[in-house]
């Protein structure tokens, strides 16, 4: 028999998709009425008065005067509002920095207002409204929910508070989820990701979990250290698991390793945040890919990936865009974020409504000889090669060889076993065939004798999890690169022993 807060649970979702379904339909006017009422509100900042927000009414207008911007080139912008200044990129001050660690610029102060945070809670919300509303199964919302993130412990500068975005959105949890969520505050706050792991197992083991979300990596390290502990798959001790919510990475490279930890299949949902907003989320169970949030205060353009680098690349909005084509994501948003680079790449697989999946990073991707391949291209190789085998993998990541002791160039594939193939050339010569199928320019080079094909190196067991330790990256929204340009991982697993 359903609770009253489950019974509950279905009409309100069903509103919710409605109200969704009302934007999602009209895709185009909804994406012009955010661009103008985020244009008319910020004509009074210092970065509208600077870029001759009055003057700006249609898109061609704003691409003519504002250019796309990555943090580094916003940084002094934003160096203002850390300082306390008011209405530089936003009206008034920020609520909220979301403190994160960038890899070329340092720590990264990205701002949240009082206009975008009530969108990162209303988005996560949703998305699990919207399975409520389609599949009927409402009765997880009885159990206990576990969200493995950041701390929730904030600091204060100038009158915001920072902290990392999960810790930040731990404050939003609604009322009536408080007595369901896990684990506590306390150990929420612990910062060693380590120690944090084992306090959460210890307080959840006894508990009725439902819902388990998390980056896959560090969910994955969760599970592992429960079956240690018990000697069973995490679907016996947690008989009404059934619900696991991620974001961040690809699912698929996990989860065969995930189906056997758990000991059966269960539903999943897909969410795409970011601090710079909460991007899209997985809208139907038999669908690839995630609604594209049009109705968030974030106005979206997107450049086709394999011109961005060029001089001046073409900028598209939502009615211009194509299936099947990898795009660099660039968003104007109502915390003050203009043309902003936000780093991603996408893919629509869907044009009605607009669904997209995440393709990579625009900075992750290995052309060292020309070949031009990403994230999504490595992953879906890989997951070819095992599929309908007993290979299970941790975690790969990949780096060009480009001065072997001999031979020709090569990518070095690192990869991190459960279970190992009995033949390490087999498996290699079908990652290789399947990356060879989907990009034109790897196979070129292959067949021109430019580069042989790639070769698999071994890591040892919790190798990455050492690696991202020794960078001080372990545990919370960290993630390893799937591709580098450069061989800086493949020297640190060289020079700290992590290859098997």
């Amino acid at each position: 028999m359903l609770s009253l807060k489950a019974a509950l649970a279905k009409p309100f979702a069903k509103r919710v998709y409605k109200s969704v379904q009302k934007w999602a339909n009209n895709p185009i006017e909804t994406q012009e009425k955010v661009f103008q009422e985020l244009i008319s509100t910020a004509a009074a900042t210092q970065f509208g008065e600077d870029h001759d927000f009055i003057s700006i009414n249609t898109h061609a207008d704003f691409v003519k005067r504002v250019p796309i911007r990555d943090y580094e080139d916003l940084k002094p912008y934003v160096e203002r509002v850390v300082a306390g200044e008011e209405n530089i990129l936003w009206k008034g001050k920020p609520l909220y920095f979301a403190k994160t660690s960038g890899t070329t610029s340092g720590a990264k102060y990205i701002p949240i207002t009082k206009e975008s945070m009530p969108t990162h809670v209303e988005a996560a919300r949703n998305a699990i409204l919207l399975y409520i509303a389609e599949t009927g199964n409402s009765k997880f919302v009885d159990g206990k929910m576990i969200f493995l993130q950041g701390s929730p412990v904030l600091e204060k500068q100038h009158g915001i508070q920072l902290g990392r975005l999960s810790g930040i959105v731990a404050h939003y949890v609604p009322k009536y989820l408080q007595k369901n969520r896990m684990p506590s505050w306390d150990t929420n706050c612990i910062e060693d990701w380590e120690t944090k792991v084992n306090a959460i197992v210890e307080e959840t083991l006894p508990e009725n979990m439902t819902i388990i979300s998390g980056i896959p990596s560090w969910v994955q390290m969760y599970f592992e250290k429960i079956q240690e502990k018990t000697g069973k798959k995490v679907g016996d001790v947690f008989k009404n698991f059934n619900l696991f919510i991620f974001g961040g990475v690809n699912y698929e490279p996990y989860r065969a390793k995930f189906e056997n930890l758990i000991g059966r299949k269960v539903d999943s949902i897909e969410l795409f945040p970011a601090s710079e907003g909460f991007f899209a989320f997985q809208d139907k169970q038999n669908e690839k890919g995630m609604l594209l949030q049009l109705n968030s205060g974030i106005f979206y353009e997107f450049i086709k990936a394999d011109e961005f680098f060029n001089e001046k690349p073409k900028r598209l909005t939502i009615k211009d865009v194509e299936l099947g084509v990898n795009y660099v994501l660039i968003v104007s948003t109502n915390a003050g974020l203009w043309a902003y680079n936000v780093g991603d790449t996408v893919e629509f697989t869907s044009l009605k409504p607009y669904r997209v999946i995440v393709s990579g990073r625009i900075k992750h991707f290995i052309s060292a000889f020309g070949e031009h391949v990403i994230g999504k291209e490595v992953e879906q190789a890989l997951q070819e090669a095992i599929k309908g085998s007993e290979i299970q993998v941790t975690e790969f990541t990949v780096a060009p060889q480009i001065t072997p002791e001999q031979g020709l160039p090569y990518h070095e594939w690192f990869i991190e076993f459960v279970n190992e193939p009995a033949n390490l050339d087999d498996l290699s010569i079908k990652i290789d065939e399947s990356l060879q199928s989907q990009n034109s320019y790897y196979f070129d080079l292959i067949k021109g004798n430019v580069l042989q094909p790639l070769k698999i190196t071994r890591i040892k067991k919790n190798g990455f999890q050492e690696y991202m330790k020794s960078i001080g990256k372990l545990g919370g929204q960290n993630k390893i690169a799937r591709l580098s340009n450069d061989r800086k991982i493949a020297n640190v697993f060289e020079t700290q022993n992590l290859i098997k």
